[in-house]
């Protein structure tokens, strides 16, 4: 049993504690787009490919993998790994006095590895992709606790534009880290040593404004309190994941959404992480060139997520992500049509993702919002951690698959299309504003 506190689900903020909050994305995307989207697929695959066999594959474990493929399994056994860890995360944070505390351990943990790279180096590619499995865990435990503050910002009318003004800064954030760190790589003549400097100037920057957050936001009491039963918060959250898991069928159509957001969101985190390996081995693109066309991406993406944002304050959340989901369709299909040295083509269709890429993440973070039980956010943001930054493991593990069977990665870029499709059609079956007050809220006046 537990017992509610009188705390209130939402009980307003200052603007310097929102400000704050959108500065943890201006950190952790540093992460997300520096290493992520640009730097950190190639770089990992290259290690593969110098520490290959004859016939290119290498052996992690005893298994053999071809080493174009070594980086896309990566991703997905980093998912896996989530699932077990982010649900856990969730309900220790809602239970936690000390929330912001928690997310200055898990992101200094994570900009710490994010330094080790610089030491992954010549056909050390198991201890490059040992950083990464941690590195990216730490990643997104972070964004559950930081997720979690949403619901204690703004109330529900407000969060649609503040989750959006959330991602618009953090793509100002990672475009700004990405052109910094792209000026240095071009004017070392991309060398590696120059790569490895990234690795380093990409942690630091994540620890650096990580501070902001933890000054400016406030500590607030947690809505739900346990008995003490012994053993501690961590104990506590154990027990709570366990009851969580058994009464989820009392939200079924938070669940719905849940699932649907999971496939398109899939799709949507494969791309961005395989963006960069599809660039260099198909389209025989440059680092340089594919750094300038995230940098592009960034950009755009700070305006598309502020203009979905507008547009969802017109037409509601839910039909803005699913023209968004429209829109990725189109450009994924089209991905699979760009020339192989086309530099300017690729660009374009890197700007044209911008235009849906921010919109689609923020809308779906605060829509979500909406449909969590109060007390229970960081929780289920669990959940929803385990699609959210540079994680997707079915998305990854398709790409890698039809890479590895039919040797083709314009096939495997175009076999994405089913999770936009997929999630489109799930997204549409979820009554939204039944699914609100069934978790006990109050709709916003738009929808």
């Amino acid at each position: 049993m537990t017992a509610l506190s009188t705390a209130q689900p939402y009980a307003g903020s200052t603007r310097r504690e929102r400000v704050g909050w959108y500065f943890y994305s201006f950190a952790d995307h540093a992460f997300f787009t520096t290493m992520l989207a640009v730097f950190i697929g190639p770089y990992l695959t290259s290690l593969a490919k110098h520490a290959a066999d004859a016939d290119g594959r290498v052996h992690p474990l005893g298994i053999p993998v071809a080493a174009g493929s070594y980086y896309p399994y990566l991703i997905a056994v980093s998912v896996l790994l989530s699932v077990l860890v982010l649900p856990l995360v969730g309900a220790v944070a809602d239970r936690s006095a000390h929330r912001k505390w928690l997310l200055a351990g898990f992101a200094f943990t994570g900009a710490g590895l994010t330094c080790c790279f610089a030491l992954a180096t010549g056909t050390a590619y198991l201890f490059g992709g040992l950083l990464y499995l941690l590195a990216n865990i730490a990643l997104n435990a972070a964004s559950v606790v930081a997720n979690s503050f949403l619901t204690r910002l703004v109330g529900a009318d407000e969060r649609d534009a503040t989750s959006s003004r959330g991602w618009a800064i953090g793509y100002l954030g990672g475009g700004l880290n990405l052109a910094l760190c792209l000026a240095a790589v071009l004017t070392a003549h991309e060398s590696p040593a120059a790569i490895r400097g990234v690795f380093v100037f990409a942690g630091l920057w994540w620890a650096g404004f990580t501070v902001l957050p933890l000054l400016w936001l406030r500590e607030r009491p947690p809505l739900e309190a346990e008995p003490d039963a012994g053993g501690g918060v961590l104990s506590a959250g154990f027990r709570q994941l366990r009851r969580t898991l058994a009464h989820l069928r009392a939200y079924p159509l938070t669940l719905l959404f849940l699932l649907a957001f999971l496939v398109y969101n899939d799709g949507v985190q494969t791309v961005i992480a395989l963006a960069s390996t599809y660039g260099t081995q198909e389209l025989q693109l440059s680092d340089a060139t594919l750094a300038v066309t995230i940098l592009i991406v960034q950009f755009v993406a700070f305006g598309g997520a502020l203009l979905l944002g507008f547009v969802a304050s017109r037409a509601g959340a839910k039909r803005t992500i699913l023209g968004s989901l429209v829109g990725w369709t189109a450009l994924v299909v089209a991905a699979y049509f760009v020339p192989a040295k086309a530099p300017l083509v690729f660009m374009a269709l890197g700007a044209a993702i911008g235009l849906v890429l921010g919109g689609s993440q923020a809308l779906s973070r605060s829509l979500f919002s909406q449909l969590i039980p109060a007390g229970k956010e960081a929780e289920y943001f669990g959940f929803y951690g385990i699609s959210d930054k540079g994680s997707s493991w079915l998305g990854p593990l398709l790409f890698g698959v039809v890479n590895q069977v039919v040797g083709n990665y314009r096939a495997a870029i175009v076999s994405l299309v089913v999770f936009f499709v997929a999630g489109f059609v799930l997204l549409l079956a979820v009554p939204v504003r039944r699914a609100i007050v069934a978790a006990g809220n109050t709709p916003p006046r738009v929808l």
